[in-house]
This record gives structure tokens, sequence and C-alpha cells, in this order.
């Protein structure tokens, strides 16, 4: 049964990489007009994706969504805000510091930086930056998915975070180094991807299923968006203060 559904998910994964496939092969052979470079490689490469999107899809299904879920329903049952509110802001926090792709934008920042004299042209300096840039941001989501769980528990509606994270966010740009406000919106997508977006869904979900009145889907999303603002408001104070 688990192999009819991997063999499933790797024709789901292929289908879902086709258009952007035919997308590149189109551009290639009929606009660019040349041959494809080294095609076993390409072909390689093409079937690795495939596999790991599958193997990341299933890995969601059978571990980080029915964790996240249960680790809800036990916070829940346990009926304790503060201790909610710190597994929350830990999750958050955690899963940030581990997206590889926040890891690569910061190291990225930090050189782009050194290169244009708005750090110190060294290893430390630039270990510093990305370091201050990540925890930065960390901190942003932690803080943004701890006031989602507390909107799920007192039931907010969700644009009142939302209308008012992009209100700071428009009002705090103009103070904001021109260096680092690109960074800032960036951080936002950079935040939450591959590790956070999982757990924190099946968090948000699990969590609104729980809690007698809440609707999971009115509820249990948006914890994503409150992030992303959240991350560029945290960078951009991060560029003011530092």
């Amino acid at each position: 049964m688990l192999k009819n559904r991997f063999i499933k998910q790797l024709l789901n994964s292929f289908l879902d990489l086709l258009p952007i496939l035919s997308v590149v092969l189109f551009f290639q052979i009929a606009v660019i007009r040349q041959p494809i470079p080294d095609v076993a490689h390409l072909l390689m490469g093409t079937l690795f994706v495939i596999l790991g999107l599958a193997l990341f899809v299933q890995g969601l299904e059978q571990s980080l969504f029915p964790l996240g879920e249960s680790l809800a329903y036990a916070f829940a049952r346990k009926g304790s805000v503060v201790w909610l509110l710190a597994f929350a802001f830990c999750l958050g926090f955690g899963s940030a510091v581990a997206e590889p792709s926040l890891i690569a934008i910061s190291k990225e920042a930090a050189r782009i930086a050194s290169q244009g004299h708005i750090i110190a042209d060294s290893e430390l300096a630039k270990s510093d930056y990305a370091l201050g840039l990540r925890l930065t941001i960390a901190l942003a989501v932690g803080v943004a998915i701890l006031i989602g769980v507390l909107r799920i528990i007192r039931g907010w509606p969700i644009y009142y975070p939302i209308i008012g994270g992009y209100v700071a966010v428009a009002a705090i740009t103009p103070f904001a180094p021109k260096e680092i406000i690109g960074i800032a919106y960036d951080s936002g997508g950079v935040a939450t991807t591959t590790i956070t977006v999982p757990l924190v869904t099946a968090l948000g979900v699990g969590l609104a299923t729980a809690i007698k009145g809440r609707n999971p889907m009115s509820d249990g999303f948006g914890m994503i968006a409150l992030a992303a603002l959240m991350a560029m408001l945290f960078v951009m104070v991060y560029g003011i203060v530092r």
C-alpha cells in the first residue's frame, strides 16, 4: 500500500514539474534555438527533483503534519495558554533558524554587504552579519506564530493583525536604510518555506480543530502571512539599529 502511494506521489511530482520543464524546453528550442546542453545531466537532475519532491511530500504527510496537529491537540487539552504560547514561539523560532533558504540568503546578504562596504570585508564581519540577520528573522517568525496562536485562542479576525502589519511595514520603510529594504521585503518569503510552512500550518489547523467554536478553514490559516510581515518589520528595525 505504501509502495503504491509512493508511486502515485512520484507521478504527481512529475505532473507538478511538467509545466516548468515545458516552458524551459520551449524557450530553449523554439525561441533561443539552441541545443539542450548536457542532456544526460539534465535528465538525471530532473529525476532527482521528482524523487526529492515525492519524498518531501511523503515526509510531510507521514511526519510533520501529524506531529504538528498532535502537539496542538495535546496543548489544547492541557489547557495551559502560557505553555502553548511558549511552544508556538519556540516552534516558529526553531523552524525559521533551520530554514536552508534563510541560511543561504543570510550568507549572500553578508557577502554583498561586505562588497558594498556596509560591513568590513572579513569572514568574522560577514559571519556576524549573517547570524544577526538569521536570528532576527527567526525571532520575527517566533513572535508571529505566538501572535497567530493567540489570535486563534481569542477568536480575533485574521485581517486585524494583517492590516496592522502592512501599515507598520509601510510606515517604517522610509526610515530604514535603503540597503536593507530589499532584503527585508524578501525575508518574509525566505523565512516561510520548506520547514516552517508545514509545521506552522499543522499547528494552526490542529489548534483550530481542537478548540471549540473555531473553524479550521477560517481560523487555522493565516499565520504564514503574519510571519512574512513580521520578518519584514524586524529586518528593517535590525537595519535601523545596527
